[in-house]
């Protein structure tokens, strides 16, 4: 597993929805980031903000804050676009019922699908197929147009968190006449973080253990390097199709071992949800009912 840096990495914001506040630690203190930005949002990223903040934090030019019985928010602000990746691992893909693909399948949520990584996931009425998807997020921290290479599109990724993308197979499969975000976009159907981590403690975002339970009992295990499509060459791709923004959420895939694959029963209110990755923390969020 990767051992993060002993420095402030460890991206958060802290507080009820809509009043959250920027936060950034090294596991034991953490630091108020509003004496330098009122959020961690695009435009932070994009002034180098992550390394601004760690080197203030450092140089003691920022006041501490107890995080304790604060809840923890989405570790950045509501993006301008969520990004998402589909069937990237190749198991996945086939107990899906397809093969690999050749080339990225993209689909979009909206963004107020990001919520904190312990709030509520909400199944919606009548649902019966809402599932479980842990993925690598990268965040984007530099604007990413008609990019010439994977190494350049690392550039332009601000760091990574831990996603579920979570899905309700019934609108995305049988509902959706071939469009996706029909069983993606329902409201708590991005839980994001705790932390957003930069690239200079992750690198690439590959070689992470990632896995999820429902109820204690074990769902998905494997490593990021099991990837297609690795992040840097997800980044490239879209670049050539599509400008990327800086605060823009990119989900990468998710591995086998979900509902759809048939061997496990879907999620149903008062389930409990546990998914992490190696270095980014890990989720706890319970399901209940919409209505």
């Amino acid at each position: 597993m990767p051992t993060l840096p002993t420095q402030p990495t460890r991206f958060q914001r802290l507080g009820q929805p809509g009043a959250e506040i920027p936060v950034v630690s090294d596991g034991t203190t953490s630091w108020d980031l509003r004496p330098i930005t009122a959020d961690i949002d695009g435009a932070f990223l994009a002034s180098d903000g992550l390394v601004r903040a760690s080197a203030a934090a450092l140089a003691g030019e920022l006041p501490t804050i107890d995080p304790a019985g604060m809840r923890v928010g989405a570790p950045i602000s509501r993006p301008t676009a969520v990004i998402c990746i589909g069937m990237n691992y190749a198991a996945h893909a086939r107990e899906s019922g397809a093969e690999p693909p050749t080339d990225i399948v993209v689909f979009y949520k909206h963004p107020n699908t990001v919520v904190g990584p312990y709030d509520t996931v909400l199944v919606p009425p009548g649902s019966t197929t809402t599932d479980w998807e842990v993925e690598l997020a990268a965040v984007i921290g530099k604007r990413a147009r008609y990019l010439s290479s994977p190494e350049e599109a690392l550039e332009c990724i601000a760091g990574f968190a831990v996603a579920n993308d979570v899905s309700e197979r019934e609108y995305q499969l049988e509902r959706s006449l071939g469009q996706w975000s029909k069983g993606k976009s329902f409201e708590t159907f991005n839980p994001l973080g705790p932390w957003l981590v930069p690239t200079a403690a992750v690198g690439d975002g590959s070689g992470l253990g990632i896995w999820s339970t429902v109820n204690g009992e074990q769902r998905q295990r494997s490593s990021t390097s099991d990837l297609i499509f690795g992040v840097a060459e997800i980044v490239y791709r879209l670049s050539r199709f599509t400008v990327l923004e800086p605060g823009d959420l990119i989900n990468t895939g998710t591995p086998e071992g979900v509902g759809l694959s048939g061997r496990f029963p879907y999620l149903a209110p008062g389930d409990v949800v546990e998914l992490g990755i190696d270095g980014l923390g890990e989720q706890r969020t319970t399901v209940r009912s919409a209505d």
